[in-house]
């Protein structure tokens, strides 16, 4: 079995985290945050959503935000749009990456954007042009790729034939999303293989959440399909406010002890990455599900189970 030597990971903790909280963080620690996380070596970080504010208070200062954004020629910051207003406002940003997000399930894309699959293809086919033309690079993401309300109801052929379309449209990327975080390890390599089969060279990015616990068991098994490029969100911040349950994402802190303990180069700090998750657990008052940001560091080293002499 090959695994990959390096993996890059995206912290969409900034987004994908921070719009999970009813209290809303300060626009002082969102940019604290994604400073940290640039410290710590985290090659890509979405850093807003550029929706209305009325459905998403949390992110009504994306612009802000990103005004303030640390200038770094190592890091990729990206915003997610949802529609041609938001593609608009994260180009005005002057982001260099936007990713879209769709849903796979026709039930789901009903219920969280009142369209068809079909329909929402179509929109994002237009987002992807237009994006093209101001000259961003698009990552195109899948919603509940491996399932809304049962683990693998949404069609793998409805799947698959979204993937060709959009990686023949010259995307950056193609994000494929356990949205529901019902996906398990079988699940994972059987639609990353089918996905795989069809894109030809675009790169697969995999969204995880740790809702039923498998979070890390799925990032092993997209390894061992090729899969190097993983969404994570520090202290396992975050979920989807839209669907009943989807919480938790993969923690940074602890897929890169996973990666390190296997031998794979990741660039990120853990430490730098937990200060920051520490912090935003002491100002939120609370616990976030990740759990190597609470270990004192030396339990945290990863090793290969010899004896010290």
């Amino acid at each position: 079995m090959s695994l990959p030597q390096s993996v890059a990971l995206c912290d969409v903790g900034p987004r994908d985290g921070f719009q999970f909280e009813d209290q809303f963080i300060p626009t002082d620690l969102k940019v604290e945050t994604i400073t940290a996380l640039a410290d710590a070596g985290l090659p890509r970080i979405q850093v807003a959503s550029f929706v209305h504010p009325k459905w998403v208070p949390q992110m009504k200062d994306a612009e802000a935000v990103c005004e303030r954004l640390p200038e770094r020629d190592d890091v990729t910051y990206a915003g997610l749009a949802l529609n041609q207003r938001g593609l608009e406002r994260a180009h005005a940003a002057d982001l260099s990456q936007v990713d879209l997000s769709i849903a796979t399930h026709d039930q789901h894309s009903q219920d969280n954007a009142n369209r068809t699959v079909e329909e929402a293809v179509a929109q994002a086919e237009d987002m992807v042009r237009l994006a093209h033309e101001q000259g961003l690079d698009v990552q195109m993401g899948f919603q509940t790729v491996f399932g809304y309300r049962a683990p693998g109801d949404t069609p793998l052929d409805q799947v698959v034939d979204m993937s060709r379309h959009f990686a023949d449209l010259g995307i950056e990327s193609l994000s494929l999303a356990d949205s529901t975080g019902l996906a398990n390890p079988r699940m994972i390599k059987a639609r990353v293989r089918a996905v795989r089969d069809v894109v030809g060279g675009t790169p697969l990015v995999l969204h995880l959440h740790d809702t039923r616990g498998l979070g890390l068991a799925n990032v092993y098994a997209a390894l061992q399909c090729g899969v190097d490029r993983f969404d994570t969100s520090l202290a396992g911040m975050g979920g989807c406010p839209f669907i009943d349950g989807a919480t938790g994402n993969i923690a940074t802190e602890d897929t890169t002890y996973l990666l390190e303990g296997l031998g794979i180069d990741t660039g990120v700090d853990r430490t730098v990455v937990g200060r920051a998750s520490a912090r935003l657990e002491s100002f939120l008052e609370k616990e976030f599900p990740g759990k190597l940001h609470r270990l004192p560091r030396r339990a945290e080293a990863p090793g290969d189970g010899a004896p010290s002499e």
